[in-house]
């Protein structure tokens, strides 16, 4: 019976990881949406949307602490669980850099583009993708598919590098676009970390299943995997 009801916490746990998966990608898709149509309502949305997956993962945060300290989980539960408190930091810090992105494009909203943001626009679906892929990895406990969204990453890089030499050439063109290049370059580079933050949670998706982790992005103030119980 314990572990019947251990089992639909575990559920439970699922649904909302994935609820706060969705809520980020809303985030970073309403964000882009607003610097490509210029619109500063729809920017601010994706900055309230980053309370709704702060929201989330206090919520999720305090559910894996009940089954920690309320049930009896075995060592493989023990590196889930783990496993799920170190994604929703992930997850927090990418809706943080969605609205830091919609952010920039409230002060892009009224100017005209030095270039149309369709290589942004790119690598922020691709982001996106990751970020939902890591979380079904997670889910449907498949470990290919976690190293896929690792391997993926390639991807972001690649585009990261084309959008940084192309926004290189119209400062070199033209000394005047150097002010709104640096606001796209940083758009850019935090997208380039959302998608750090997705093989992030690959690699915990990774550590849930085998038990070992790699180590991947980290911020200042993230712990590496021998700070856990597992």
């Amino acid at each position: 019976m314990m572990r019947s009801t251990f089992d639909q916490q575990l559920q439970m746990l699922n649904i909302m990881l994935i609820e706060m998966g969705a809520q980020t990608e809303t985030a970073i898709a309403q964000s882009i949406t607003a610097l490509k149509k210029q619109d500063a309502l729809l920017a601010q949305k994706a900055i309230a949307a980053d309370a709704e997956v702060d929201r989330k993962e206090k919520d999720i945060e305090a559910l894996c602490l009940k089954l920690l300290l309320q049930q009896q989980p075995v060592a493989k539960d023990l590196r889930l669980i783990s496993a799920a408190l170190k994604m929703i930091t992930d997850m927090e810090r990418i809706g943080d850099q969605a609205a830091d992105i919609a952010e920039i494009s409230i002060t892009l909203s009224n100017q005209p583009y030095i270039k149309k943001p369709e290589h942004i626009s790119q690598m922020a679906e691709a982001t996106a993708k990751m970020v939902t892929e890591s979380i079904d990895a997670f889910v449907k406990k498949d470990l290919a598919l976690a190293h896929e969204v690792i391997a993926y990453d390639d991807i972001v890089d690649g585009l990261f590098d084309t959008i940084k030499n192309d926004l290189i050439d119209l400062i070199v063109a033209d000394s005047k676009n150097g002010g709104q290049a640096i606001d796209l370059m940083m758009i850019a580079k935090y997208l380039e970390r959302i998608g750090d933050h997705a093989v992030n949670i690959a690699e915990w998706v990774v550590f849930s299943i085998t038990g070992k982790h790699n180590g991947g992005f980290q911020e200042e103030g993230d712990h590496n995997a021998d700070d856990l119980y597992c």
